[in-house]
């Protein structure tokens, strides 16, 4: 037994031709907060303060779906979601529908360890954020540029697929190609969610998810990250955090799957955890778990997911697609 860490970045329809620009940056964040990860969990931190230490990081990286990087709704604003959960008490925290909150995971900590409910949403979170003292903001301070056009070519290629899809219904279909920039923007608009699991060396579990959810989601839209058992989910066994689209993965119930079988089943973590992907279409999901004896998992079916992990035994890995960056 020894402690085991796991960071994702989102998982999607990545291509291998992504530029340098949107991979390196990515890259460099994994690798800076697993470093913060580790080092948290050699100073023996509580897997709990750990994940929230490590998705605060990520949250506040422009570059991931989270926090500061967040996608917007089809009116532009930001609708934040949150969620954290400890696996040897089960205790959970989660948030949904927050504007102004700099670090939602924070919140969702706050909502597990100082209310007696387990979530809260909107008016409700934004209120209870303000009484509790954490940072806010203006809800521009997420509107940036690189948001702003996400949207604006996300809704491009989602109109011209309605185009495609009228003509051909009315008989009137030509071979078209999607606009370059369009395509790319729906492949990168798609990643970016964050997650952490870790367990320490006396087998404690614990999880965290953050995201801004789907670009140009309706608004009011709740995505799989809350949900327990969706998205996010630990018991004594192990902790995961799913990444991709939400519905498949609500419909799924991915996080609790892994869970479920290891306990039921007496399946390993590798086992459990390829036994819930199998389960969800091609093309829509990804998730990283570790298990209270120091296994993990970052198993993912869409083109790639944004990972990487590290073991008490010197084990490191740093990956998007099939295989390790170097």
């Amino acid at each position: 037994m020894g402690w085991a860490i796991a960071v994702h970045g989102g998982a999607g329809d990545i291509p291998l031709s992504l530029p340098p620009e949107k991979r390196l940056p990515r890259e460099a964040a994994l690798r800076r907060c697993l470093d913060v990860g580790i080092a948290a969990l050699k100073a023996h931190n509580h897997p709990l303060d750990v994940v929230e230490l490590v998705v605060r990081e990520l949250e506040n990286n422009p570059h991931f779906n989270a926090g500061k990087g967040s996608v917007l709704t089809t009116s532009g604003t930001v609708e934040m979601e949150a969620c954290i959960m400890d696996g040897k008490t089960m205790k959970c925290g989660a948030v949904s529908g927050v504007s102004t909150v700099v670090n939602a995971i924070s919140l969702a900590r706050l909502v597990m360890d100082k209310t007696p409910h387990m979530y809260l949403a909107f008016d409700g979170a934004e209120a209870f954020a303000r009484e509790q003292g954490l940072e806010t903001v203006e809800m521009s301070h997420f509107i940036t540029p690189e948001n702003i056009e996400r949207l604006k070519q996300a809704q491009e290629a989602a109109e011209f697929r309605y185009f495609l899809y009228t003509n051909f219904s009315l008989g009137l279909f030509k071979l078209q190609t999607v606009p370059k920039d369009a395509a790319l923007a729906d492949g990168d608009s798609q990643i970016g969610i964050v997650g952490c699991v870790a367990v320490d060396s006396e087998g404690n579990l614990a999880t965290a998810t953050s995201t801004g959810g789907i670009v140009s989601k309706m608004v009011g839209r709740i995505g799989d990250t809350p949900i327990i058992g969706a998205g996010t989910y630990a018991n004594h066994l192990c902790a995961v955090s799913a990444t991709g689209r939400g519905e498949a993965i609500i419909r799924g119930t991915i996080a609790r799957d892994v869970a479920a079988v290891m306990e039921f089943k007496g399946l390993s973590l590798k086992e459990a955890a390829a036994y819930a992907m199998n389960r969800v279409p091609r093309g829509n999901a990804g998730l990283i778990a570790v298990s209270s004896t120091g296994e993990v998992a970052m198993l993912f079916n869409t083109t790639g997911m944004f990972r990487a992990c590290a073991t008490e035994d010197g084990y490191s890995e740093i990956s998007i697609w099939d295989s390790p960056i170097e």
